[in-house]
């Protein structure tokens, strides 16, 4: 048989072999790392929900996971971590959007100044329309929401200014915006906090330019802002499903439609930016060969044993990564991720 290009091809190209004759628990090679990654590069992860598994997952394999806004000294861990603390590589909360990185990019560079915007809570407290779940009982008064925001920008800054390898979490395409101030909201206003306005709140769901757009202004403000050089980025998307959609589709058709985008849009950008890759956190949750088997009964949260197989994934495709599963804490449980589901969950219609 004469030769042709799919003849030396090696079997990972194939889906019988690599696929279909294997175990799921046996597919392998998905994902390895273009670029050199080692324990002593500092790492800083934001995103929707699941990017809270990367920053546990790399600081208990012994890689060098920045914190740059860590709790206040004498503060319980349970308590840290429901004010927003440890999450992240800032107190940032969810980054569910391209666009709303990119807002928090240019919000701490200084090429823009977020609006001194509160949202109205109960007892005269206030809450911070863009971090709306890191003070679940919302703050005393504007002046302390201002002054923490000003230190979580400023934790951002040094995160983006500072790191070697930046891991962002691509969750949705749906957005909340201020009609009148121009800027995107982490929540639809009346959710969580805040009250709603038809007048002034604006539903946008991201098409793929949009999203294209933000993302890649995103990264090249930031390595600008370096003088042109670092960090290396690690893209990936969110296997978590939407848990309500405002696009008039069905959930579950929204829900394929956003992540085809945030999908296709992150090989995009990896295939054009040098530096710059994709991990298969999406594929290895939810694609076929994997039967649904690692998403809870809700069929939405991600459970321990997918959250492992991903890091697993992950690290074997580092060659420098620390061998062995990693012992992480109790506390550490899905269960505890701050995501749309306990958010969302709470108004949405009941099954």
């Amino acid at each position: 048989m004469a030769d042709h290009p799919y003849t030396h091809l090696p079997e990972g190209a194939f889906w019988s072999p690599s696929v279909a004759q294997r175990h799921m628990l046996d597919i392998s090679g998905l994902w390895h790392a273009p670029f050199p990654i080692a324990p002593r590069d500092r790492f800083v992860t934001f995103g929707s929900c699941f990017a809270q598994h990367f920053g546990r997952a790399l600081a208990a394999r012994g890689f060098q996971w920045q914190d740059e806004e860590p709790p206040p000294e004498g503060l319980a861990p349970d308590t840290a971590r429901r004010l927003g603390y440890g999450l992240f590589s800032a107190r940032t909360g969810n980054i569910y959007t391209a666009a709303m990185l990119h807002q928090w990019v240019d919000w701490a560079l200084g090429l823009r100044t977020p609006p001194e915007l509160v949202w109205q809570g109960e007892g005269g407290r206030v809450h911070d329309p863009f971090r709306p779940a890191v003070e679940p009982g919302g703050f005393a008064d504007t002046a302390e929401l201002l002054a923490s925001r000003r230190a979580t920008l400023e934790a951002f800054r040094r995160s983006i200014l500072t790191c070697n390898i930046l891991v962002f979490t691509l969750g949705l395409t749906e957005s909340w915006l201020d009609s009148a101030l121009g800027v995107e909201f982490a929540l639809c206003p009346g959710t969580l906090a805040g009250r709603f306005d038809p007048a002034r709140h604006v539903f946008e769901n991201r098409a793929f330019a949009s999203v294209h757009a933000d993302l890649t202004q995103a990264i090249e403000k930031i390595r600008a802002a370096r003088g042109g050089k670092g960090p290396r980025v690690i893209l990936t998307v969110s296997p978590v499903p939407l848990a309500a959609t405002m696009s008039g589709a069905h959930v579950l058709v929204a829900t394929s439609g956003s992540k085809a985008i945030l999908r296709a849009v992150a090989g995009q950008v990896a295939s054009e930016l040098p530096r710059v890759t994709y991990f298969p956190s999406y594929e290895i949750i939810s694609a076929p060969p994997f039967r649904g088997s690692f998403f809870e009964p809700n069929l939405r949260a991600v459970n321990r044993a997918g959250v492992d197989h991903v890091m697993t994934q992950f690290f074997a495709g580092v060659p420098d990564a620390a061998q062995g599963r990693a012992q992480e804490a109790g506390t550490d449980s899905v269960e505890a991720l701050a995501c749309e589901e306990e958010i969302l969950g709470s108004f949405g219609p009941r099954g």
